[in-house]
């Protein structure tokens, strides 16, 4: 590194001024510098920035003096997160920093994280927040975001304040400081999804991808696992994406917590990335603890999975839809793709002996989709998802579609 380490400090300088600075003499002890962006909008910050409001609003495609007369702070706020987010991917183009640290409540929180959900995985994030404690994923989205929980109130220094900062601080310096070689890695990288029950299929995979000498990355779909590897197969260029998990499709249209959006699954194929999509999990829903299931999904049968997690059945017309839906995502592949089917069972709930075991509901999977799929690339494995029998296809099936 030709420069030394450098952080971006993005706050509100008229209501967090004690604290950035503070955070800002932290940071300057190890070594590195510090670079600030002011998006505060009313007031004005009592010390020196290197990036102020008024740039800042003025990226965001008004003045200051129109932000503030606005009358909504929403409003006003996403005019600045548009001219912080601009402002900070500049300074980042031009190799000015490293890291990108926050510090805040709701409102600094969101402008924090907005910025840096805008910077790839690998780019160090640190945010100190009163809202740590909380559900944070529409903060973390899909990117390496830490979440430091403030504890009490960003409100001064003291003796709370001082040591949760400082702790950020220093953890964001030896982040940046002990930053790596930023070289790709030449090993062709394979995506694949997958929950622990369809685990023993993915590490039969995984296995057999590093003795081929693959690089696999593994994503946990619940909700924001599924949207990352939608992301990543744009960002990382993938050889392949064997798209084990679907249920989070389920979960977004059948009402289940591990909700991933209406594109879940459509990346892949539709930047003609080589794929191999499985309907594993599609059987079933995921929802918090069973009192709470039984109440949001009466009539549906449950399986208890832990005290915080129970899984649901999906009735039969369900599945084909999702037959259907699927199929919609394949007709609009741009590249190879193969479907592959398990027809014992999509995941260890759908097992015989199982209270999820759904047999009719594969079968109407398999009739919907086969219905509506153009193209006849499908392939029907007599065996459950977990046997080895079918680990083995799906290797098999990558090593068809993989160029070379």
């Amino acid at each position: 590194m030709s420069r030394k380490p450098t952080v971006l400090v993005v706050t509100t300088m008229d209501t967090k001024h004690q604290e950035a600075e503070y955070v800002i003499s932290c940071i300057s002890e190890t070594g590195s510098n510090v670079l600030t962006i002011d998006a505060g909008i009313l007031g004005k910050s009592p010390v020196p920035v290197d990036v102020t409001r008024e740039e800042i609003a003025s990226l965001g495609g008004e003045t200051l003096t129109d932000v503030q007369n606005m009358g909504h702070e929403g409003k006003a706020l996403a005019v600045m997160i548009k001219g912080a987010v601009k402002k900070a991917g500049e300074l980042y183009g031009e190799g000015k920093f490293d890291g990108v640290f926050g510090l805040g409540g709701s409102m600094g929180t969101t402008l924090g994280t907005s910025v840096m959900r805008s910077f790839p995985v690998g780019v160090p994030k640190v945010m100190v927040t009163t809202m740590g404690s909380r559900n944070t994923r529409d903060f973390v989205g899909t990117k390496d975001i830490m979440m430091m929980h403030s504890v009490c109130d960003l409100a001064g220094l003291n003796r709370i304040t001082t040591k949760v900062l400082r702790n950020g601080a220093m953890a964001m310096a030896g982040m940046v400081n002990g930053l790596g070689d930023k070289s790709l890695n030449e090993k062709p990288l394979v995506l694949l999804s997958t929950l622990g029950t369809t685990e023993a299929c993915i590490r039969r995979i995984r296995k057999q991808l590093f003795v081929e000498g693959m690089e696999s990355v593994v994503f946990h779909t619940v909700g924001a696992g599924g949207q990352a590897m939608d992301e990543m197969v744009l960002e990382e260029t993938p050889v392949a994406v064997v798209d084990l998990s679907l249920h989070e499709i389920s979960d977004h249209y059948f009402g289940g917590d591990y909700d991933a959006g209406p594109d879940r699954g459509k990346s892949a194929p539709e930047a003609g990335i080589p794929t191999v999509l499985v309907p594993g999990n599609a059987d079933f829903l995921v929802t918090g603890p069973l009192e709470d299931a039984k109440k949001r999904f009466p009539g549906r049968t449950c399986h208890v999975h832990n005290a915080a997690i129970t899984a649901l059945s999906v009735s039969v017309e369900e599945m084909a839809f999702l037959g259907k839906h699927l199929a919609s995502i394949c007709n609009n592949a741009k590249g190879v793709y193969r479907v592959m089917i398990p027809l014992e069972g999509f995941s260890a709930f759908d097992s015989k002996g199982s209270p999820l075991w759904n047999p009719e509901g594969r079968e109407a999977f398999v009739e919907h989709l086969t219905k509506d799929l153009k193209t006849p690339n499908l392939k029907m494995i007599p065996c459950h998802i977990n046997d080895p029998e079918f680990s083995e296809a799906v290797l098999e099936t990558l090593h068809e579609i993989i160029p070379g």
